[in-house]
């Protein structure tokens, strides 16, 4: 389903070209979940970034189902993260001025939130143990149930591939097990491909793929 070849990143510098990404190859299908773990400013993020389509790499490709998201415009490539690809951020970066279930809505007002798809947020909350939580505000929320809406407004749309940057790295021992155990069940029943950049070997160690990030190159784990 997602499948990267040979794709490199470079950006220009005083000193000449910088180059943070070198000749990655990966494939994911839906089902399978792997983890990347490397030091900070190893390229992961950029990595994340690149699968995510919201930067195009400097050469190689990224596909998604065969096709690929840097040759539409940017209109067709907003529409296509919108439905095909769902992000969840180290920062849950809920709206503090919506409720728990508008914020899991948000993604869904490019295409007007009608009721089988407000349904649809009220059983993720539900999924994600929210459900006596729907008219709250983030104010009013731990950060393990932040993290928990979050994950839930990155399903809304059924995307085919989850992304998730440091998902467990501001929450205490116990919420991170549960988002966790929230991830790993995702793959399970195989709804989605899930990629998890972390620091934490406890949460890589939950995936059955692991990679590192090193000098720019991706190495399995094994």
């Amino acid at each position: 389903m997602l499948k990267v070849e040979n794709i490199s990143k470079e950006y220009p510098s005083p000193r000449g070209t910088l180059r943070i990404l070198s000749d990655i190859s990966l494939t994911l299908s839906r089902g399978e979940a792997i983890s990347i773990m490397g030091p900070s400013g190893s390229g992961k993020s950029t990595l994340l970034y690149i699968l995510g389509a919201l930067e195009p790499p400097t050469s190689g490709t990224v596909t998604l189902d065969g096709n690929d998201p840097f040759k539409l415009n940017a209109r067709q490539l907003a529409a296509f993260r919108n439905k095909e690809i769902g992000f969840i951020f180290q920062d849950h970066c809920l709206l503090p001025q919506c409720s728990v279930i508008e914020n899991v809505l948000t993604p869904t007002l490019v295409s007007s939130p009608n009721g089988s798809v407000t349904e649809r947020a009220r059983e993720l909350l539900t999924q994600v143990g929210l459900q006596e939580r729907l008219g709250h505000r983030p104010s009013q929320l731990s950060g393990g149930e932040k993290q928990r809406v979050a994950l839930a407004r990155a399903l809304i749309m059924k995307p085919r591939l989850l992304l998730c940057d440091e998902p467990t790295g501001n929450l205490d021992r116990s919420s991170a097990d549960a988002v966790a155990d929230l991830l790993a069940a995702l793959t399970a029943d195989r709804r989605v491909a899930l990629v998890v950049v972390t620091h934490s070997p406890t949460l890589a160690s939950r995936f059955q793929r692991r990679y590192e990030v090193n000098d720019g190159r991706l190495s399995p784990v094994p």
